[in-house]
């Protein structure tokens, strides 16, 4: 019996750290193959348990061939030996892991996630808040809804009038009177942009509104993608339109983040895509447009010219900036602790996310702890300006940030919770079957996930792509668009969301960041 146990235990764990070795030494970073091992059991589990239950394992196997072996066939001293360097080895490996993707990497303001083990009471309490409208059923008629349109309308543009400033805390970081500018003590950051050859006149466009407004006097680098190669012709125009010196990166996207998976059912897609088109969705029988949006959700933080980089700014062709920015706001992002940064939120086309929130609901059922107590989720079940989105969807109200313009902390995008999210959509296929945007995928992940404090509307930045306008009223906008103007057509103000944001996701001390202190304006 002895021999049967010693013949078992010894190759079996001898097994386990060969699989456990084979999968470190193939895979050097953590969006590759350990990650997702690691996810298997992190996503149930947490990664904290994961690496306990291999301590565990590790040790059980160790006693277990101390009382059934024989020293005379296996030098123990030897084999604990390399069994403790294996653990260890796994320890650093996932401390490792955990610090890339959860650590701000000496920012004063970390950010980070840890499963907070809900009892069931908060757990219970969550998602029946998740489950509820916002307002009784009972009370949702076409007058309130008329009213309450009425109500956000003139609270965004009281609100949009008021005239503002800075962000008013300590240690905004200012442009370093060292030549070249940059700040004394910049963030990992680059700004991106995901562009095609075609796009080169609009881009310069973009990087020349940009740069008047912040870059020139940061000198953050800039990162393009592109899903072919750039040409020399594109390169050349865009090094040439920027100073002297300042990085500037271009990368290829690698065809499987930019192509229909091959789970997807071919047919199945292209008849969905008529479906759209037919219900008048914009780009939907475009497939580019569709591997824009997975790819957007779910890939380019992994790119390999984004690894060294914690935060991005979001750049597109052809838009426009009002207002000058005069401080760091990856700083300001990583000082104060914050994950997203955003200007417009709108509600969305009901009929291309149809069965997202249904998806996520299921899904959320066996992933809870993943939940946020200080989420948005009022902004997600606002049933009332919009209530054909949210009677559609199945309880989403559509409500999303525009992620034309995004300030993102890539480590919270490659956070378990995040990652995990993600992958479950890619499995439901509704980037294809349907036309699920990056910006609605990204706010509900954001307002399950991410404690609405970390989501910071950028109040002062006057921003624009057509047709929306975000515009503040602030003297460093040089009276360059109308202030509280939001789109050009009266008949798309029912669209904006950012009302709601403000009247439920926002502290008073939120709303009141902006304004000058009476003393400072004496």
């Amino acid at each position: 019996m002895s021999r049967q146990w010693r013949d078992f235990w010894v190759p079996a764990v001898a097994v386990v750290l060969t699989a456990q070795e084979t999968i470190a030494l193939h895979c050097s970073d953590p969006p590759g193959t350990m990650r997702r091992a690691l996810s298997l059991f992190g996503r149930r589990l947490g990664l904290r348990r994961t690496l306990i239950g291999t301590g565990v394992l590790a040790v059980l196997s160790v006693v277990a061939i101390m009382i059934v072996g024989s020293r005379d066939s296996v030098d123990y001293d030897v084999y604990i030996g390399a069994v403790k360097e294996h653990y260890n080895n796994v320890v650093t490996y996932v401390g490792e892991y955990i610090g890339a993707a959860t650590s701000s990497a000496g920012n004063s303001g970390e950010v980070y996630w840890e499963e907070p083990f809900y009892d069931e009471e908060t757990v219970s309490r969550l998602v029946e808040t998740l489950n509820t409208p916002l307002f009784p059923e009972s009370d949702v008629n076409k007058t309130s809804t008329q009213q309450c349109f009425k109500d956000n309308l003139k609270l965004y543009r009281d609100t949009l009038k008021e005239k503002i400033d800075e962000p008013q805390v300590a240690g905004l970081v200012r442009a370093s009177s060292a030549a070249g500018g940059g700040s004394d003590n910049p963030v990992a950051a680059t700004i991106l942009s995901l562009v095609r050859n075609e796009d080169l006149e609009e881009m310069i466009a973009s990087v020349m509104e940009v740069e008047r407004a912040f870059n020139s006097k940061f000198a953050y680098p800039y990162t393009f993608l592109n899903d072919a190669e750039f040409t020399q012709e594109f390169q050349d125009a865009i090094r040439a339109a920027l100073p002297a010196g300042r990085k500037v990166q271009f990368g290829t996207i690698a065809p499987e983040d930019w192509s229909v998976p091959e789970s997807i059912d071919l047919e199945r897609f292209k008849a969905s895509m008529q479906h759209l088109e037919d219900e008048g969705v914009a780009y939907a029988t475009r497939e580019s447009y569709h591997n824009m949006c997975r790819y957007f959700s779910r890939g380019f933080y992994h790119h390999p010219l984004l690894r060294e980089y914690k935060y991005t700014w979001r750049l597109e062709p052809g838009v426009k900036f009002f207002c000058e920015v005069d401080y760091d706001v990856f700083r300001f992002m990583a000082d104060q602790g914050k994950v997203y940064g955003y200007v417009l939120n709108l509600y969305d086309n009901l009929q291309s996310v149809e069965s997202l929130w249904r998806d996520t609901r299921e899904w959320l059922e066996d992933h809870t702890q993943y939940l946020s107590e200080g989420g948005a989720f009022d902004w997600v079940r606002e049933n009332m300006q919009k209530p054909e989105n949210f009677a559609t969807t199945g309880g989403y109200s559509t409500c999303h940030f525009w992620t034309n313009f995004e300030i993102a902390s890539l480590d919270w995008l490659r956070s378990e919770p995040y990652e995990a999210y993600m992958d479950f959509l890619e499995s439901m296929g509704g980037f294809y079957y349907e036309r699920w945007g990056d910006a609605p995928v990204r706010s509900l992940a954001l307002a399950l996930f991410a404690d609405r404090s970390q989501i910071h509307w950028f109040r002062d930045i006057g921003y624009s792509h057509f047709p929306y306008i975000n515009c503040p009223n602030s003297d460093r906008c040089d009276k360059r668009c109308s202030p509280a103007e939001f789109v050009p057509w009266d008949n798309l103000e029912v669209e904006n969301c950012q009302a709601t944001w403000i009247r439920y996701a926002m502290t008073q001390e939120e709303r009141d960041l902006y304004y000058k202190k009476e003393q400072e304006q004496e």
